[in-house]
């Protein structure tokens, strides 16, 4: 008869010291004798008010069960706030400090001890703390929220190692925590103002105006992401309430801003109203409103004075270089907008052959009549980069010059173009000049800091180039400020941490990735078990991505991969042949 599994549902605290090791190599009696200290005068204390029982001891760390998540919570806080207060006069560099990670869910009883998912999750929310932290999962904060003694931040969705599916973690706002910083996933930018800018209303009565719509919204979301005292939600995440019904202060508090911008905008004939208003995130209360009733061809400066107004509304020091920055950036010809607007809806949808394939001739039109546009000649250059990677139209000499003649016109047109350096970045790992792409890549971070797309692309480039911890750190970055980033940008994730050798977490961002996009990131699952060791799982998913995708081929994906390091891809074309797949001819 087999032993019946015991199961409950409980509220786990991890809790960790920062830097153990090094602090034991500083001074290993100190160190002991102050954690100690710190451990019977705060940490014990605070478990035993709060009713916690303290599971085991895990080398310099504890696990904690709580009867509920507030408890969990309130104990946290209470072991940080004195943690903070004890160690305020010690030297920093032999001050103790603690991350503490805090889930609820179900757990596996076996005599004293925890085990399950539940644990594993709370351990790995103690690592994405800050030091002198506290960070929980979406199912405590939605237990916990106004109901503890301090507020927190939407950290979005983040990848934890060995656990499957992304996690949506919080951080409570303590006040003064430690100078460390976060780690880079976990970046918070809480000192810079936030807002989320939605979709647009189309009020016209015409489906085909919402092209119209939405770009008018999507532009001033990119000139507002050029400001570098702003931190702008980008429009995969604030786009998703399209056609919803919710209530703003709820959107503020999933996507993590304090601001939202919502619009309208009817048109008829030459004639258009544009409809705007800026609202307080925690209230829900208006903070500036207005009316625009003007012709199309006025469309940019109302453009231009609403990214002004918000600039100002949210208190951005805008100092005259990032004023100058605020002036629209795609193009002046109203007709061309429009061009660019309508190929802005396909490409949008996902970066296909088929979508990719209906954005190009409206972006050619809208070229041929601004032909002056940087951004413009920037977008072309991408699509044709594409198709010089995935061979969808040209010949890949034809296409990858098409891609380099678009990238150099955009940086004659504009120096300051983010856009122009991104495409330019990505045709240099064409050309296989690394050193040059990562410098373009990091420009067009720097020209445009609050653009996702900007950082994810450059994730990319950085792993290319042989750089992949760099690249984790802006794959990081893309996905804090897009909290409901598309699928892709775990693919950029999952592929630098592969390059960099931590599997684990490279693992869980693929299965992600596939779960949301089914059939993609197979290819590098295979090569990421098949390095870990893992040949009998590499196995079955080179089966799964044959089902998925009967006529890959190993050489014809080798073809499309870009590595400074030919060894590395050799090694990977090695662990998909050892798998299963096919060579190809």
């Amino acid at each position: 008869m087999p032993q019946r599994v015991i199961r409950r549902l409980a509220a786990i605290v991890a809790l960790d010291v920062v830097g153990y090791s090094r602090l034991t190599g500083l001074d290993e009696e100190g160190t002991l004798a102050r954690l100690k200290i710190l451990r019977d005068a705060i940490i014990e204390p605070a478990i035993a008010d709060a009713h916690g029982r303290i599971v085991k001891t895990m080398g310099d760390g504890l696990l904690i069960e709580f009867p509920s998540s507030v408890d969990a919570v309130r104990c946290a806080i209470v072991i940080q706030s004195g943690m903070a207060t004890r160690s305020s006069d010690t030297e920093a560099d032999r001050r103790v400090e603690l991350r503490i990670g805090v889930h609820v869910g179900d757990v596996v009883v076996d005599g004293t001890d925890l085990l399950g998912d539940g644990v594993n999750i709370a351990a790995r929310l103690e690592g994405v703390a800050p030091a002198g932290g506290v960070s929980i999962s979406e199912d405590v904060w939605r237990q916990v929220d106004g109901k503890v003694a301090t507020t927190f931040s939407d950290m979005g969705e983040v990848v934890l190692k060995n656990i499957s599916r992304p996690v949506r973690v919080y951080r409570a706002n303590l006040g003064k925590e430690s100078t460390d910083q976060p780690p880079s996933h976990a970046m918070t930018r809480e000192d810079l103002p936030t807002i989320a800018v939605m979709p647009f209303s189309n009020l016209s009565g015409d489906p085909d105006q919402e092209f119209f719509a939405d770009g008018l919204a999507e532009d001033i979301i990119t000139t507002l992401s050029k400001l570098s005292g702003l931190r702008v939600i980008a429009r995969n995440s604030s786009f998703i309430y399209r056609d919803r019904v919710a209530d703003v202060r709820d959107v503020a508090k999933q996507l993590g801003v304090r601001h939202v911008l919502e619009g309208s905008v009817r048109r008829s004939g030459s004639r258009i109203r544009i409809s705007v208003q800026l609202i307080d995130g925690r209230s829900g209360s208006p903070i500036w409103a207005e009316r625009y009733d003007r012709t199309i061809e006025d469309i940019f400066a109302v453009q231009d004075e609403i990214t002004l107004v918000l600039a100002t509304e949210l208190q951005v020091s805008l100092t005259e270089g990032e004023q100058a920055r605020l002036q629209y950036t795609t193009t002046s010809n109203v007709e061309a907008w429009t061009q660019w607007v309508h190929g802005l809806s396909y490409y949008r949808q996902a970066v296909t052959k088929e979508n990719c394939g209906r954005a190009l001739p409206h972006w050619e039109k809208a070229l041929a009549l601004d032909p002056g546009s940087a951004a413009l000649n920037g977008m072309l250059g991408l699509l044709h980069y594409v198709d010089a990677r995935f061979g969808w139209w040209d010949t890949r000499e034809t296409a990858q010059h098409k891609a380099r003649s678009y990238a150099d016109k955009a940086l004659e047109l504009d120096s300051e173009s983010a856009v122009a350096f991104t495409t330019s970045s990505l045709v240099l790992l064409l050309e296989g000049r690394f050193d040059e792409a990562a410098a373009h890549a990091r420009k067009a971070v720097e020209l445009a800091p609050g653009s996702a797309d900007a950082a994810s692309f450059a994730s990319f480039v950085f792993a290319s180039a042989g750089l992949p911890e760099k690249a984790i750190e802006y794959s990081e970055r893309a996905t804090k400020l897009s909290p409901k980033y598309p699928g892709y940008y775990l693919g950029h994730l999952g592929h630098a941490y592969r390059l960099a050798g931590h599997f684990e977490i490279a693992i869980a961002a693929f299965k992600a990735y596939e779960a949301r996009n089914p059939g993609f990131g197979l290819v590098d699952l295979v090569i990421a078990y098949c390095q870990s060791g893992r040949a009998d799982l590499a196995e079955q998913t080179a089966k799964r991505l044959l089902s998925r995708h009967p006529d890959f081929t190993i050489r014809r994906w080798a073809s499309t991969q870009i590595r400074r390091d030919p060894t590395q891809l050799e090694a990977e074309k090695a662990a998909l042949r050892s798998s299963g797949l096919p060579l190809g001819d």
